[in-house]
């Protein structure tokens, strides 16, 4: 029995344009690839998880836990998270992000530092948010961006969300850096699409990155190629 099946908490730096479940499926296969001194594959059956999705073009840290410590994956997904990253001010996406093609573009001559950090206050506190229709929420039996992607109408049901903390970085147009400390279930997507049109103008998620999940941080994450590693050195 090793501590990979005992339960481990595994901080990765989930790297760009990889789904999360592909960062699972990396691990878990790693480990059931295993082998013992008599050739024999230990980890044939292990639980593998992560604790909270990341888009794949969110960087970051994801929490990746295995063998019995997939009981605290609940406990994990309901811890704040801290996100930095930028919109793009001045256009808008049907995905709320670079996903998708820009569908419309607004004008940002009225847009100053002072209405940039004033609006921010607009989106702090517990309020409503809509989900992007581009997301993994559950619609009819069916993910919500499965039927985006086909051009259906996709009504999204909103769900009470927490943002403790929405701070203006740096301004460098149409580019406005951010950072964001949130309750679970925050779509920063949709944080930016909201924005723009409080802004008077449009706005959608140019980059993303998830850098703490309560008190665990991305400075403490490893790669995956690290893990992957660290998993084939394991000794029995």
């Amino acid at each position: 029995m090793t501590d990979f099946q005992k339960g481990r908490v595994l901080l990765v730096d989930k790297p760009l344009e990889w789904t999360s479940f592909d960062v699972v499926n990396k691990l878990r296969g790693t480990l059931q690839h295993l082998k013992d001194k008599e050739g024999k594959k230990p980890f044939k059956k292990i639980k593998v998880g992560h604790a909270g999705t990341l888009d794949p073009l969110a960087t970051g840290l994801l929490i990746v836990c295995t063998g019995a410590a997939t009981k605290t994956i609940d406990r994990l997904m309901g811890l704040e998270k801290e996100y930095t990253g930028t919109f793009f001010i001045g256009a808008s996406t049907p995905s709320f992000d670079k996903e998708t093609e820009v569908n419309s573009k607004f004008d940002t001559s009225h847009i100053t530092d002072e209405l940039l950090e004033n609006t921010t206050q607009q989106f702090t506190g517990t309020f409503l948010q809509i989900p992007p229709a581009h997301s993994a929420t559950i619609i009819s039996g069916e993910r919500a961006y499965e039927k985006a992607r086909r051009g259906e109408e996709v009504i999204m049901p909103a769900k009470q969300i927490t943002i403790s903390a929405f701070e203006i970085v740096k301004v460098e147009m149409p580019i406005v850096h951010f950072k964001v400390v949130c309750s679970k279930g925050t779509y920063i997507r949709s944080l930016a699409n909201d924005f723009g049109q409080a802004l008077q103008s449009g706005a959608y998620l140019n980059s993303l990155c998830r850098t703490r999940i309560g008190d665990l941080t991305l400075s403490n994450a490893k790669s995956v190629d690290q893990w992957v590693e660290e998993i084939k050195q394991t000794s029995f």
